[in-house]
């Protein structure tokens, strides 16, 4: 099972170093999203083995540069540039791997927070869900050329916030904010998935199906053969009636939604199918045939969670759950993790879980903090292993001390770091024991690189 907007972290051809402007093998790139100082926005170069930065201009792409996609060939890296605002420039870079440079860019007609990249790296499908459209309420899939830095079609689907592309790359699922309708002639029933055939837009005048039943559905991840999609729904955090990881099945035309319960093979054997209710969902992560869900349980509007068997000032946590998806069974207890909306997960090496929100339950110390003055911030880090990591038993949890909103998560394959940008920093973690690498080239600050100065939104690796 992999999760359908993630890309493998070490497959792919590296690219070689003779062919890169700044002549590193191995980057990562860096969205900066300010102008200020010396600092200037655009896409800053890292050495990912050696966690240097390059000196060289940072690659412009936009105004506010924030999210990052890193097409499969590993030839281009896509970044959003937008801040939500009424003045902000929508822009849609295309960064060209090998020169570093700014290949191509088009604007969009407004925010987006999800995209992703067709498996043959042509081709990018953009969720905007307050573009403007003619023949319904506002929201649509921008259609991009990678190559040709193009627009080259739009779906419109009414207030469309986040997609979900096949292991095939033959559907693609898209989840809107509330339950829409389509214009145009098209099927008018009310839903908030919709299924999308790429290879029908431009021919059929309906190229979106609305598939009812799900409760505020965000994403989904596929079987191996894509017969299955597991969308995962909100429920109460998004405004519905329950967190769940619901089936669906892509056999059937149209795609199926599974029961509300679970319904297995003869004589209970999976794979099963239907409906799994959990505490909370709003990001999700698949290794294998598990699924680990995070989010933060609500009741009455307001975040209900205690923070069970932590040693904390915080007053509200959030959830992780495991789920077997064979099965559609929750194999353990909910884990208790920071708070806010979960919207960053990643696996890094050892079995090092790392989990970010936004908004969470913040803990700042007076400055200077006295001696044993909590830090608290929106990252927590699940060992799930069954052994010790560092001084984190078997499914123990971390909360590292720092503060911010997690907006950026990138393991580092080869090494047993994870990249994590959180209030605006990037933060260098060592999955041996789950804190601040040492970094010999900036020893007196762990986790940090020296010189590097900015306001940093986002984090990918582009050589492996």
């Amino acid at each position: 099972m992999l999760p359908a907007s993630l890309l493998c972290l070490s497959c792919g051809s590296s690219s070689s170093p003779s062919t890169h402007t700044s002549g590193i093998p191995y980057r990562a790139f860096l969205s900066n999203n300010v102008s200020a100082g010396t600092a200037s926005a655009g896409i800053y170069i890292v050495n990912a083995q050696t966690d240097v930065r390059y000196i060289g201009t940072p690659i412009s792409a936009g105004n506010t540069p924030g999210m990052m996609a890193v097409t499969p060939n590993r030839a281009q890296t896509v970044v959003f540039s937008g801040s939500n605002t009424q003045g902000a420039d929508n822009q849609f870079s295309m960064i060209n791997n090998a020169t570093e440079s700014n290949a191509a860019h088009v604007a969009l007609p407004g925010y987006t927070e999800s995209f992703v990249i067709s498996l043959d790296s042509s081709t990018a499908y953009v969720a905007v869900p307050n573009a403007p459209e003619v023949n319904q309420s506002q929201g649509a899939i921008e259609i991009i050329s990678v190559v040709a830095g193009s627009l080259v079609n739009v779906v419109e689907i009414p207030s469309v916030h986040y997609l979900s592309l096949s292991n095939g790359g033959n559907r693609l699922l898209a989840f809107t904010d509330v339950p829409a309708s389509l214009g145009g002639g098209c099927d008018s029933t009310p839903a908030s998935l919709f299924v999308v055939t790429p290879s029908e837009v431009g021919i059929e005048n309906c190229p979106a199906i609305p598939i009812p039943g799900f409760d505020q559905p965000l994403q989904a991840y596929f079987s191996s053969d894509d017969s299955t999609a597991y969308v995962v729904n909100c429920g109460v955090e998004c405004g519905g009636n329950q967190a769940s990881v619901q089936t669906l099945d892509m056999t059937t035309s149209p795609p199926t939604p599974g029961p509300s319960t679970v319904v297995c093979g003869p004589g209970g054997a999976p794979p099963c199918i239907g409906t799994a209710n959990v505490p909370a969902a709003t990001e999700a992560l698949v290794v294998g045939s598990t699924m680990y869900l995070a989010g933060t349980p609500y009741a009455n509007g307001v975040p209900s969670q205690p923070c069970t068997g932590e040693v904390t000032a915080a007053t509200t946590c959030g959830l992780l759950t495991i789920l077997d998806l064979g099965t559609m069974t929750v194999t353990s207890s909910p884990i208790v993790v920071t708070d806010g909306y979960h919207n960053r997960i990643a696996m890094g090496a050892n079995g090092q879980l790392f989990i970010g929100s936004r908004t969470c339950t913040e803990i700042i110390p007076p400055q200077p903090p006295p001696q044993g003055a909590e830090t608290r911030g929106c990252l927590s880090i699940y060992n799930t292993l069954s052994t010790a990591v560092g001084s984190v038993p078997a499914s123990g949890v971390v909360i590292p001390p720092a503060n911010g909103d997690v907006t950026g998560l990138q393991s580092v394959a080869t090494r047993i770091v994870v990249y994590v940008v959180q209030g605006g920093s990037l933060s260098i973690y060592d999955t041996t024991v789950d804190s601040l690498e040492y970094n010999p080239n900036n020893p007196n600050h762990p986790g940090q690189i020296f010189g590097l100065v900015g306001n940093f939104f986002d984090v990918k690796t582009v050589d492996f």
